[in-house]
């Protein structure tokens, strides 16, 4: 089977050293299996997406010596296989009317630890749970029912050189009822990202450990969907010199201006250890 990785960014701002490193290291680990290596643009959240740094990715990693088949997969492309994958989904899906504000009020009573965090942000209690799909407002947001999607799942996956288990009663505590379909964009990242890796074909997923929590999501959504789950390698993090995860608004680390201050791409590997 061949093997393929991919990097997949969002035109949201300038990529940084984290990004760099998670590119190369997905592209260097392709050309060792003798695989292949895609790009692939996240501009679901137009939002926030900018030309400006949609042309800069593409800029910024040729720099770095990267190359990969042309064109590049757009999210912005692909919105009718989203809605096909949501609507697979029905059964496991309910529509929720709450915003931020009402979650986090239904959260307020004291807990010991402070509001319950997830991937997917605050973990939704439930409110809407009892609504069916077919009460959906366009001002809805789309959620999965994970106490339902869970009593069907037994997936599991290999994480690095882990094979790791899906527990229902795990993902009910620590990931709860995840949104699949937003207000504005009519899918989400979770959806989207799991319907991309499916139609390129990626065996490897190359990424940060910080979505480790996520990918089990990704693994659920999947063996709903009837899609391959591929391997996941969670690479570490490029942090700056406090410890702090790099963020695409810190244009200090940002490829765009160690470039302008001369440094090369063999710099900025050693820069991230490679």
């Amino acid at each position: 089977m061949a093997f393929v990785t991919r990097f997949a960014p969002s035109p949201t701002g300038p990529l940084h050293l984290g990004h760099a490193y998670s590119a190369m290291l997905a592209h260097d680990m392709a050309r060792a299996n003798g695989g292949t290596f895609l790009l692939r643009i996240e501009d679901i959240d137009k939002s926030r997406c900018r030309p400006e740094w949609d042309a800069q990715i593409y800029d910024d990693l040729q720099w770095l010596g990267l190359s990969w088949p042309l064109p590049a997969l757009r999210q912005s492309h692909n919105v009718a296989a989203y809605a096909r994958a949501l609507s697979a989904l029905a059964d496991f899906c309910y529509p929720c009317r709450c915003n931020r504000a009402d979650i986090r009020a239904a959260l307020s009573a004291p807990q010991e630890g402070g509001l319950p965090v997830g991937p997917d942000g605050l973990i939704y209690p439930g409110t809407c749970r009892h609504r069916p799909l077919s009460e959906a407002q366009a001002t809805d947001v789309i959620r999965l029912d994970m106490g339902k999607a869970m009593r069907s799942c037994v997936a599991g996956y290999r994480d690095n050189d882990q094979i790791l288990q899906l527990d229902g009663a795990e993902m009910l505590r620590s990931v709860g009822d995840v949104v699949l379909s937003r207000r504005d964009i009519g899918t989400s990242y979770h959806l989207s990202v799991v319907v991309d890796d499916a139609a390129q074909g990626i065996t490897d997923v190359v990424r940060g450990s910080d979505l480790q929590e996520a990918t089990k999501i990704h693994v659920l959504l999947q063996w709903l969907l009837g899609l391959p789950t591929p391997v996941y390698h969670h690479h570490r993090l490029i942090r700056d010199d406090q410890g702090k995860r790099l963020a695409k608004r810190d244009d200090a680390r940002a490829l765009s201006k160690y470039r302008a201050e001369g440094a090369t791409p063999a710099d900025i590997r050693r820069m991230v250890g490679l």
